[in-house]
């Protein structure tokens, strides 16, 4: 079975309220900047670079925090590698924008027709990775707040 692994970044905003970017897909509702890791890079590499190709947000612009992750994997057919099964790994970090400046430039890629800001907290979106990466979130700052605190931020 060919596996393959994407990494991505839940961009969302500094401040209240908080908002997180999605990506609208062509054909199929939202999704998040993300793509497979190419030979040679870290999984923070990979979606960083994702991010920046996907909406022209640079590693500069982004605070990496180091105490999430989400990864999860699943099984998916596709044209593209001949209806045989898939197996994938998504692994996905959370990074703050502060700047206002950038959140009003977001571009998308010719991979997606348009990007929008959610207001925080999610409704349900996408049941296969984004409703559960948007819980792991809720339950992290949740944690957060409860003095379980994270590290300090990396900048990209």
């Amino acid at each position: 079975m060919r596996r393959l692994k994407s990494c991505g970044v839940l961009c969302y905003t500094a401040g209240e309220p908080r908002r997180f970017l999605l990506m609208m897909r062509r054909r199929r509702g939202f999704d998040l900047p993300k793509g497979h890791i190419e030979e040679g890079e870290t999984e923070l590499e990979c979606a960083l670079r994702e991010l920046w190709e996907e909406t022209g947000i640079t590693a500069d612009h982004v605070s990496i925090d180091p105490a999430f992750r989400f990864e999860t994997r699943y099984t998916f057919r596709t044209k593209r590698y001949g209806d045989d099964p898939v197996d994938k790994t998504l692994v996905i970090f959370l990074g703050e924008i502060d700047d206002a400046a950038v959140m009003e430039t977001v571009q998308h890629s010719r991979e997606h027709k348009a990007f929008q800001w959610f207001d925080w907290p999610p409704a349900p979106i996408q049941k296969r990775t984004i409703d559960p990466l948007l819980a792991q979130v809720v339950e992290y700052w949740a944690e957060e707040q409860r003095g379980g605190g994270a590290e300090e931020k990396l900048s990209g």
